[in-house]
């Protein structure tokens, strides 16, 4: 059985297939981080369910074309893998959504998961001669396979609106890289065009991903370069400015401040430092905002 399963009579398609596997597992994987930091949240903020819907779909789409084309265990073994943990990613999705999005989600998952695979299913089979089967579903794989790698693109407008890279599942789209160029070679070796199309689209809409996040990511909590008006040139003693910074604060941070009524949005507790009193406000977490807010503060200091 391991003798069918990696087929090496044929070593270089048997290899790109292995590693394609491994490659995989790792994508599979890759969005666990996202759904630590919603168990950590209590929230999937604005994080989107869509790439786990569309990418079940496609494991379920590529599973049924391995048992229809046959001899492509090392495709039925991956997507099986697959389908388990994007099972698995949707319902803890489902538990900490908003309403909102949690009805969004199920609407998502019925009309692609079951609808239109049971429609594929049924127009492959009944629709089309068995010389056909395989050419008609290869080309909806195709199809629905890139679709798996221009999901995420779905938080690029929020990326480029925001200038923040929260959203953006940069490790998801470094490790589609390393698989589309697996797949891409193991397509290659066995003379499958349907799956080794798609992934050179595959590959070129991943460094689209990684590019965006080398533009708009930023280190988190820093603080800027501050400046501070030079009372000693001139001015007659007049008194020193106060120093300025701009800090981006975490969520449960404290911040110290000398001034007066400031944009407060984003963080969890501020209190403010008048000449006279102290008054303590608590505004919204920065975990249940759309992003985190930078506030300007004069001067600041992060507790």
């Amino acid at each position: 059985m391991a003798g069918g399963l990696f087929d090496m009579s044929h070593p270089a398609s048997a290899l790109a297939g292995i590693a394609g596997n491994i490659v995989s597992f790792f994508v599979f994987l890759a969005p666990m981080a996202t759904f630590l930091q919603i168990y950590r949240k209590k929230t999937t903020g604005g994080f989107s369910s869509v790439p786990y819907v569309v990418a079940l779909f496609s494991c379920s789409l590529l599973i049924f074309y391995a048992l229809l084309k046959t001899k492509s265990p090392l495709l039925l073994t991956i997507n099986s893998f697959g389908c388990c943990i994007e099972t698995v990613y949707i319902i803890a999705y489902l538990v900490y959504a908003p309403p909102r999005a949690r009805l969004r989600t199920l609407a998502y998952f019925f009309v692609l998961d079951v609808a239109a695979f049971g429609l594929v299913l049924v127009v492959t089979m009944y629709a089309f001669a068995p010389a056909h089967r395989v050419k008609f579903l290869g080309s909806v794989c195709l199809a629905f396979s890139m679709a798996v790698f221009v999901a995420p693109l779905s938080i690029i407008v929020k990326v480029i609106k925001t200038k923040s890279v929260e959203f953006l599942p940069v490790g998801l789209s470094f490790c589609l890289v390393l698989s589309a160029v697996a797949w891409f070679c193991y397509g290659l070796f066995t003379k499958d065009p349907f799956v080794m199309y798609p992934n050179v689209g595959g590959f070129f809409f991943s460094c689209v991903q990684i590019g965006l996040y080398c533009w708009y990511r930023k280190p988190s909590n820093a603080v800027l370069p501050t400046t501070t008006a030079d009372a000693g040139n001139g001015n007659g003693g007049a008194a020193e400015q106060p120093q300025v910074q701009v800090i981006e604060l975490p969520a449960h941070s404290v911040a110290i401040l000398s001034v007066g009524p400031v944009p407060i949005l984003g963080v969890h507790k501020i209190e403010v430092m008048a000449a006279e009193q102290q008054t303590v406000i608590d505004v919204k977490d920065a975990a249940e905002a759309d992003q985190p807010e930078v506030i300007e503060i004069v001067p600041a200091t992060a507790v």
